[in-house]
C-alpha cells in the first residue's frame, strides 16, 4: 500500500494540473529529509486541528473546518523536489480522504488514504460542456481577457484545467473541488457564469431598490446594499444581516480613533463574509458583541454633596475619623475640579475592620455604580489583561468584564484582596495591574481580547489589603495607602450596638424589641467570644444568638433579654479568657507584643536553664529573624555578664531552652528582641517578671532598642489581656497619638532606648 505524506497548504489544487508551490510546512520539510527521495506521494489539505489528534474512530461532528468542509478531505498526487533550485512541483491526481495515520513520537509519519472518484451518473455531458464553454467564452470576451484556456471535449478536465479563470471566489472554488457529483459540479459552475453575465441586467433594478436607502457618495455602502438585494432575489438573505448593520452603526457611533474604528469595521466585514455555520462566525460575533456592549461613551454623573457624603459615611461606619476625613477631602477636590485624575486608594488593615464596606460607602456618596473584583488567588495575567482571541474560549479580563456588566465608564471598582495575587508560569497579574491603576497609563489600557485601547482613567479604583508587604513595591508605589487600624473595645461596643445587632435582628426575622442585649453582655461577648482586630466574627456571634432567639420567639417567648447571667445559654461557654495567659509572675516568662495580618496579639516567651554543655534550644516554630534575635540576646548577655552581675554563670555548662507557645503557629520578626533578652535574663538570674508587663522592640548586639511597627495594634491587644504596663522604643512615642485616650488612661507606658532601661523597669535594677 502506498504511503502518503501529509502536506499542509492554503492554495487550491485541482486534478489533472501540475503546480509549482512553496513548501513552508516545517513538519513536512523534516519528513523530506527523513525519506530522502526526489519524488514522494503526498496528501495535501487545509489543516484546522492537529492531525495527531485523529484516530480510526473519529466522529464526523468534529471534522469540519471554519468553512464547513471536512478536514479529512484533500487532494493527492506526487511532489517532485528540485533540491538544487529549491523548487517543488506538485502533480495533482485527484480527491482523497484520510483513512488512518501512522504516528511516531506524537508526529504523523505517514497516512493511508481513500481515493474518491468523481461520480458520473450518465447525464448529457456534451450539452452541459457546450453550455459552460459558451458562457465561459462570453465572459472572457466581455472582460476583454485574452488567455490561452485549455481546449478539450472532456467535461471534467475542462473544469479542472480552466477553473482558475472562472469568476468565483476561492471558497466557492473549494466547494467545486470537493463536490464529487460531476453533474452537480458542472451545473453549479454554469449557473455561476450565467449569474455573473446577467448581473448587468439586474443592476438597474437593484439600483432602484436601494437608491432610497443609500448615500451615493459611499461606494462601500452602495455595494453592500447591492449584495443584499441580490441575496434577496436568490432567496438566500441571512436573518443576521440587519444585526450586522446595527453592529456596524454602533461601532461608527463609538468615540474611537480612525485606526481603531477601521480595525473593528474590518471585523464586521469578516463577519459578513463568514458562513453562519462556521465556528469562526460565532467567535467574531462574540467579539463584536462584547465591543459594542462596552460603555465607551456612557458616564454616570457625579452627585457629590459633601454634607450628604459625610452623613452616609457616619451612618455606615463608626469611628475611622482620619479615613473619613481623607475621603471627604477627595470628594471636595473632585467637586471643585471635575477633570482631576482619580487617586488609587488602598485600604489596608486587618480582616473585619470595614475595608470593603467603606468602598461601597464611597461609591454611594458619589452617586456612582459599584463593582467588586476579587483578586484573592488570581495567578493568571490573562484574568487582568484578558486572553488573546487566538485561544479557544478567549474572554476579556476582569476589568473589562466588570465595565461591560456595570454599563458605565466611571464606576467605583473595588480591587479586593490585592495582596493575595500570586505569580506563576501563566504570568504575573501584579505586573498587569500596574497599567490598570496607573493614572498616567490607564487612559489607553489595552485588553488582549479587545486589542484596542479603552480609557480607564474615569474609574475610581479602591484596593484592599491585609498585608502591604506582600504587594510588589512598584504596584504599592502607585497607590495611596490608607491604614485602617484595629478597633478598641469601646469602638466595638458602639459598632455592635449601632450596626451589628440591628442588622442581625433584621436578617434573622426578629422585630425591634423582641431581643435586647445588656452592655455587660455585649462587653463579655467582645472579650470572651471573639479575639480579632475587626468585628466580622463578632457579628457572627450576634447572628448565632439571634437565631436561637428566633426559635424561642416561635416557641412562645415575647421578649428576650440577653445578659451576663444567661449569655452562655445563647452563645455557649466562653472561648477566650485573659486568665488563660500568664496568670502570675514567673521566672523566665515574659509577655511580648506581636503584630499579625489579623491585628495585634500577645506573645508569651519562656526560657528555662538546665545543666548541659552550652546548647541553645529554640522551639515554637520560630522564623529565621526570631532565631537570630534569640542568638543575639544570648550573645549580648554573655558579653555583658560582668555589667549585669551574671559573671558567675558559666554558659558552657548550661543549656538554654527558649520556647514560644502555640508551637503550630509560625512566628517571625525582630520586634521580640527585648522580650527574648528579658526572658533569658530572668531565667539566668532566677528573677520573676511581673505578669502585668508587656514589651516590644528590636534590640541590637550592643543593647540599643530600635523602633518597630504596628504599635497601636500591639497596645490594643494588651488591653484585651488586662495588661497595664507597656514598654516600647522611644522612637515609637509618636505612634501613641493614634491610640484612643480611653485606652491610654488605663496604661502605664515606658519608652526606652536600651535594654538596661528595660531591666531597670522590670527588675528594679
Amino acid at each position: 500500500m502506498t504511503k502518503y505524506y501529509l502536506l499542509e497548504n492554503r492554495d487550491l489544487f485541482f486534478p489533472s494540473n501540475t503546480y509549482t508551490i512553496d513548501v513552508t510546512d516545517k513538519k513536512f520539510l523534516k519528513t523530506i529529509k527523513t525519506i530522502k527521495k526526489d519524488k514522494i506521494p503526498v496528501f495535501v489539505t487545509y489543516k484546522r486541528k492537529p492531525i495527531d489528534s485523529y484516530d480510526d474512530s473519529f466522529s464526523e461532528e468534529d471534522v469540519f473546518d471554519s468553512n464547513g468542509f471536512n478536514v479529512f478531505f484533500g487532494t493527492y498526487g506526487q511532489l517532485t523536489i528540485d533540491k538544487k533550485n529549491k523548487k517543488y512541483e506538485y502533480q495533482c491526481y485527484g480527491i482523497a480522504e484520510v483513512k488512518s495515520g501512522v504516528y511516531n513520537n506524537n508526529h504523523v509519519e505517514h497516512l493511508e488514504i481513500n481515493i474518491r472518484e468523481v461520480v458520473d451518473n450518465g447525464f448529457d455531458k456534451t450539452g452541459l460542456l457546450n453550455s459552460i464553454r459558451t458562457n465561459f467564452l462570453n465572459y472572457l470576451k466581455r472582460e476583454n481577457f485574452d488567455i490561452d484556456y485549455y481546449k478539450t471535449d472532456d467535461l471534467e478536465k475542462f473544469i479542472n484545467k480552466n477553473i482558475k479563470f472562472f469568476p468565483i471566489d476561492k471558497m466557492l472554488k473549494q466547494r467545486v473541488l470537493f463536490l464529487l457529483d460531476l453533474e452537480k459540479k458542472a451545473i453549479f459552475l454554469n449557473r455561476s457564469l450565467e449569474a455573473f453575465l446577467v448581473g448587468n441586467s439586474f443592476k438597474r433594478e437593484i439600483d432602484e431598490k436601494v437608491r432610497a436607502n443609500i448615500d451615493t457618495q459611499q461606494k462601500e455602502y452602495f455595494l453592500r446594499e447591492q449584495m443584499k438585494v441580490v441575496q434577496d432575489e436568490l432567496k438566500q438573505i441571512s436573518p443576521e444581516d440587519d444585526d450586522i448593520e446595527k453592529i456596524r452603526q454602533a461601532i461608527n457611533d463609538i468615540e474611537l480613533s480612525e485606526e481603531d474604528k477601521a480595525v473593528l469595521l474590518k471585523e464586521v466585514d469578516r463577519l459578513e463574509k463568514t458562513p453562519v455555520m462556521s465556528p469562526e462566525h460565532s467567535i467574531i460575533r462574540t467579539y463584536l458583541d462584547t465591543v459594542v456592549a462596552l460603555p465607551w461613551n456612557i458616564l454616570t454623573a457625579d452627585e457629590i454633596d459633601i454634607k450628604n457624603a459625610e452623613k452616609i459615611l457616619n451612618e455606615d461606619h463608626y469611628g475611622l475619623e482620619k479615613i473619613k476625613e481623607r475621603i471627604l477631602e477627595f470628594l471636595a477636590v473632585k467637586k471643585l475640579r471635575d477633570d482631576m485624575k482619580s487617586p488609587i486608594l488602598c485600604l489596608s488593615g486587618p480582616p473585619g475592620v470595614g475595608k470593603s464596606s467603606l468602598a461601597k460607602s464611597i461609591a454611594a456618596s458619589m452617586g456612582r455604580s459599584f463593582v467588586r473584583i476579587s483578586l484573592g488567588g488570581v495567578h493568571d495575567e490573562a484574568e487582568i489583561r484578558g486572553h488573546r482571541r487566538t485561544y479557544l474560549g478567549a474572554l476579556p479580563g476582569k476589568i473589562i468584564q466588570s465595565l461591560k456588566k456595570i454599563k458605565t465608564k466611571n464606576p467605583v471598582i473595588l480591587l479586593d484582596e490585592i495582596d493575595k495575587m500570586a505569580s506563576d508560569i501563566k504570568g504575573d497579574p501584579a505586573a498587569a495591574m500596574l497599567e490598570v491603576i496607573d493614572p498616567a497609563q490607564n487612559n489607553e489600557f489595552v485588553d488582549h481580547y479587545l486589542d484596542i485601547p479603552f480609557d480607564l482613567s474615569k474609574v475610581l479604583f479602591i484596593a484592599t489589603a491585609n498585608n502591604l508587604s506582600l504587594i510588589p513595591a512598584p504596584l504599592r508605589d502607585r497607590m495611596e495607602v490608607i491604614e485602617l487600624e484595629s478597633y478598641t473595645i469601646k469602638e466595638k461596643e458602639n459598632i455592635a450596638a449601632k450596626y451589628l445587632i440591628p442588622r442581625q435582628i433584621k436578617e434573622n426575622g426578629l422585630k425591634k424589641g423582641q431581643i435586647t442585649f445588656s452592655k455587660q453582655a455585649i462587653n463579655k461577648i467582645i472579650n470572651g467570644y471573639t479575639y480579632e482586630a475587626g468585628v466580622r466574627n463578632l457579628e457572627r456571634v450576634f447572628g448565632s444568638i439571634c437565631r436561637k432567639a428566633a426559635l424561642k420567639v416561635l416557641q412562645g417567648e415575647e421578649k428576650i433579654k440577653v445578659g451576663v447571667t444567661n449569655l452562655e445559654d445563647f452563645a455557649g461557654p466562653e472561648k477566650y479568657s485573659s486568665k488563660d495567659k500568664n496568670v502570675k509572675p514567673e521566672i523566665g516568662l515574659v509577655n511580648g507584643l506581636a503584630y499579625t495580618v489579623v491585628g495585634g496579639d500577645t506573645l508569651e516567651i519562656e526560657t528555662s536553664v538546665s545543666k548541659g554543655n552550652g546548647k541553645i534550644i529554640l522551639t515554637g516554630k520560630l522564623g529565621d529573624v526570631m532565631k537570630e534575635s534569640a542568638q543575639m540576646a544570648i550573645s549580648y548577655l554573655r558579653s555583658n555578664a560582668e555589667n549585669l552581675n551574671i559573671e558567675n554563670i558559666n554558659f558552657s555548662e548550661i543549656d538554654i531552652h527558649l520556647h514560644v507557645p502555640e508551637g503550630a503557629v509560625p512566628k517571625d520578626g525582630p520586634s521580640a528582641g527585648i522580650t527574648i533578652t528579658t526572658s533569658v535574663y530572668s531565667a539566668l538570674t532566677k528573677k520573676p517578671v511581673d505578669n502585668n508587663i508587656a514589651m516590644t522592640g528590636e534590640m541590637t548586639l550592643h543593647g540599643k532598642v530600635l523602633p518597630i511597627g504596628g504599635v497601636k495594634e500591639k497596645i490594643l491587644s494588651s488591653e484585651k489581656m488586662n495588661i497595664n504596663t507597656i514598654i516600647i522604643p522611644t522612637k515609637n512615642k509618636k505612634d501613641l497619638i493614634d491610640i484612643p485616650k480611653e485606652v491610654l488612661e488605663k496604661l502605664t507606658i515606658y519608652s526606652v532606648d536600651s535594654i538596661q532601661e528595660v531591666f531597670k523597669i522590670v527588675f528594679g535594677e
